[in-house]
């Protein structure tokens, strides 16, 4: 007997923890999309918030995978893409909402481009201005520097300063990029083959960059395509960027990053100097909530 043909073009992987309102309205846009076929995945981190029944109720075309406690981002989406055997495959927030013709302008994107690994649609706040993390540059030494010293946004024209978020090309133009978001990441599966999943270290921020800095490495380009869109709720899953877990995590994802590709690259006394000035930041970020909420602050921090 022959193998029957996989028809599904597209695998969706959603990743949830705790964002029920936000999961429904999302997958809601997502199977409003018909133009082309689509599976999707919802791997729900241990929520509390009844997103497993909601799941189970109102979406049950839908593969659902429930763990019992929260693994994380990378872990999390990397359980859907090794089960996943379509021609592409996207990694999509549940804080998201995606208009019915972007799936198809992507995959035709991604079908007309054949030397494209990964590639984005324009992702908008809900205020309509574009979320400007969804088309960065790999964060160097450098370019984190004129940043975090606010140059970027002093200067959000220049191509020097302005390198972080390339606020100095145009929003509605395709162009190639370092990395897109993990908000929505297509990608091609002949280049996941090829690369490996997300890397598990990350717990969560980080895996987007460092998986983009992979398959640049080996080849494939990344694009920045707005001739669609989709609408990011951001923070959702985690509520308040005072949150001190998610303070401490988006820090630890810049040492395992920088440790892992920028080590052997920079000498030894930039690459303590970065440490210190992460931890630093850390600290810094950790003190103002603290001092916003009227807590007493630890000069110490565990990165």
């Amino acid at each position: 007997m022959s193998r029957k043909l996989n028809l599904t073009i597209l695998s969706i992987v959603i990743v949830n923890y705790n964002t029920k309102t936000l999961l429904k309205q999302c997958l809601k846009s997502v199977f409003a999309s018909k133009e082309i076929p689509i599976k999707v995945y919802v791997v729900d981190n241990a929520s509390t918030d009844g997103s497993i029944d909601l799941v189970k109720k109102d979406f049950p075309q839908a593969t659902l995978i429930n763990n019992k406690e929260n693994l994380g981002f990378s872990k999390a989406n990397n359980q859907a893409l090794r089960l996943v055997d379509s021609k592409y495959v996207l990694l999509l927030n549940s804080d998201t909402v995606v208009l019915p013709e972007t799936f198809k302008v992507m995959v035709d994107f991604m079908e007309n481009h054949q030397k494209v690994g990964v590639s984005t649609c324009r992702v908008e706040l809900p205020n309509g201005k574009l979320d400007r993390a969804c088309r960065r540059s790999f964060p160097t030494p450098a370019r984190s520097l004129w940043h975090m010293l606010f140059l970027s946004k002093v200067f959000p024209k220049n191509s020097l300063f302005a390198q972080y978020n390339l606020t100095f090309l145009p929003e509605h133009k395709t162009y190639e990029i370092d990395c897109p978001m993990g908000a929505f990441f297509l990608v091609r599966k002949e280049a996941i083959d090829r690369v490996g999943f997300l890397d598990e270290d990350f717990f969560m921020y980080g895996e987007d960059i460092d998986w983009a800095y992979r398959f640049k490495k080996d080849g494939w380009k990344i694009m920045y395509h707005p001739a669609t869109k989709i609408i990011h709720y951001k923070k959702a899953s985690w509520g308040s960027k005072r949150n001190p877990v998610l303070v401490k995590e988006f820090h630890r994802a810049m040492h395992i990053f920088y440790h892992k590709h920028y080590s052997l690259i920079y000498p030894t006394w930039q690459t303590k100097l970065v440490m210190v000035g992460i931890n630093f930041k850390c600290w810094g970020a950790l003190a103002i909530n603290k001092i916003k909420r009227g807590e007493r602050i630890n000069s110490k921090v565990q990165v």
